[in-house]
This record gives C-alpha cells, sequence and structure tokens, in this order.
C-alpha cells in the first residue's frame, strides 16, 4: 500500500538561508509520526510547505506527494483517487481545496490563529462550509457546535456566539482541532499543539488527540521539541536537526535507544525526578 503522504528530498531555502535540506519521509494511513527537533530546525518550515503555505519568496524543491485525494462526492476511505499528485506542482485552486479537506493543520497559537472579532462558532462554521457549499447557515451551525462538543467545550450550544478571548487557553486550542477535524480530514498537521499550555492542560490535549486520532483512523505529523510529549502520541519519530532528519524510527527505540548523538543529547538535555540539581542542565549539542 503506498503512503498517504510521501515526502522526497524536499529543500526549502529563504534567500541565502536554507531551511530545509532533502528530507525524507513518509506517513501511512493512521499512523502518527512525531518530528521533534529544537528550534530553528525546520519543522514548522516542512509543515508549511505540506500545507502550501509558504512565502512566495521561498524557494521550495523536491516532492511531496498525496495519494490521499476524495472526490467531491467520497467520505472516508471512498473516492479516493489511485495516483499521487505532487503539491508542490498543485495550482492554488487545487490547494485550497485540499487545505482542511483532505490535510488540516492546528497552529500553536490559538490567539494568533483565531479571529479575534469574529465568534468561535462563526469560525468553526465557516470552516465546514468552505469545503461544502450546499449546507444551509443552520446546518453548518449544527455541525460546529456537535464539532465543539466534541472536543468537550463545555456548553458549546450556549458558547457558540463567544469570542476567542471569552476561552482559556486550553478551550482555544480545542476549538482549533474542532475547526482542523470538522471536514474529516485524511491528514492532520499538528505544530507545536501544547507549547504555550501548562502541564495539566497539555495532558488533556495530548489525551483528546490521541482520542480522536483512533476514532477517526487519522494520519497525523505531531510537531513538537520535546521528545517525552512525542512519545505520548506517536508510533514512529523522526529527529530534525539543521534542517536535516538525522534519524528515525519506531517511538519507542528512539526513545530507549537512540543512535545519532543529536537524539542522544535532546533526551539528555529534559530533566527528570532524578536529576542532580546541583549540576548545570545538560546542553543540546
Amino acid at each position: 500500500m503506498a503512503a498517504l503522504l510521501s515526502v522526497q528530498n524536499l529543500k526549502i531555502r529563504f534567500g541565502t538561508s536554507e531551511a530545509v535540506r532533502g528530507i525524507d519521509f513518509e506517513i501511512r494511513e493512521g499512523e502518527v509520526l512525531g518530528l521533534v527537533g529544537e528550534s530553528g530546525s525546520g519543522k514548522s518550515a516542512t509543515s508549511l510547505a505540506l500545507m502550501g503555505l509558504l512565502p512566495a519568496t521561498a524557494q521550495v524543491s523536491g516532492e511531496i506527494l498525496w495519494n490521499g485525494t476524495r472526490s467531491q462526492t467520497g467520505s472516508g476511505s471512498d473516492g479516493v483517487t489511485s495516483h499521487a499528485v505532487n503539491l508542490l506542482r498543485e495550482p492554488a485552486t487545487a490547494l485550497r481545496k485540499l487545505r482542511g479537506h483532505e490535510i488540516a493543520m492546528i497552529f500553536q497559537e490559538p490567539m494568533t490563529a483565531l479571529n479575534p472579532v469574529m465568534s468561535v462558532g462563526a469560525q468553526v462554521a465557516e470552516a465546514a462550509s468552505a469545503h461544502s457549499t450546499s449546507w444551509t447557515g443552520r446546518e453548518a451551525k449544527h455541525r460546529a457546535i456537535a464539532a465543539l462538543e466534541a472536543v468537550s467545550i463545555p456548553d458549546a450550544e450556549r458558547r457558540y456566539g463567544d469570542y476567542p478571548h471569552q476561552f482559556s487557553g486550553g478551550q482555544r486550542q480545542r476549538i482549533l482541532i474542532a475547526m482542523a477535524l470538522i471536514n474529516k480530514p485524511r491528514l492532520l498537521i499538528a505544530d507545536e499543539p501544547t507549547t504555550a499550555l501548562d502541564v495539566t492542560v497539555q495532558a488533556q490535549i495530548l489525551a483528546l488527540l490521541k482520542e480522536l486520532q483512533q476514532q477517526h483512523s487519522l494520519a497525523m505529523l505531531f510537531i513538537s521539541h520535546d521528545l517525552a510529549v512525542v512519545g505520548q502520541v506517536a508510533s514512529r519519530v523522526a529527529v530534525m536537526r539543521r534542517g536535516e532528519i538525522v534519524e528515525t524510527g519506531p517511538v519507542v527505540q528512539v526513545l530507549t535507544a537512540p543512535k545519532h548523538e543529536y537524539t542522544r543529547s535532546l533526551l539528555a538535555s529534559v530533566p527528570t525526578m532524578r536529576t542532580d540539581r546541583n549540576r548545570p542542565l545538560a546542553m543540546v549539542r
């Protein structure tokens, strides 16, 4: 079976700076791949390339092959085309149809991603109606409320008309998840979805993502700088450094027996209950 998404020799350059240097990875149906690395390693640039959201000034080459395109009448696994399309060569109109419908993304800063002067219910409903033009406003609202309930927003119908600032950080992240999943995409890209959250809320969001992924057999690219967080949701992990993938493998293997020095350095830099507080924290090398 072909991979749902296959990235081959992807290179991204901003002016004279090479952000991504010829990486390869693939994601299969229902699989969660963790992409981990420190800030500036090229993780977010990679995710934006997959979505076709890089600025026009970026120079991108390689292939991003997508095998999961559904027909307009298809849903779930029905109506899936058998041939791959290279997203880097698709016109803007085709990418707009793909984004949100086939591939969706959760961004790490919900207050930036959400429109502050538009109610959250209207934003979720808009995400749905953008890909289902036959829906009436009432239908879109009904589905938006159901999506908010699915991510455990309390009293979703009453809070449909509330604005982003009226929700907590964890609730805003849940709203973004509702927007991303309302069209039942085949692949979800989660770019540092728990970075700005405290530990308790972070655990709740991770548990929610894992539950939704299993319920819908959703393929996911989970991006983080934290190997421990990736270990909670991913089945495979790719470690990225300075625009290159230096190690990839099953998450248990990479976390317990890392082969690359950089991966070992990342693991060692995370303090534990056994860390000697009298010694300086380990640095990523």
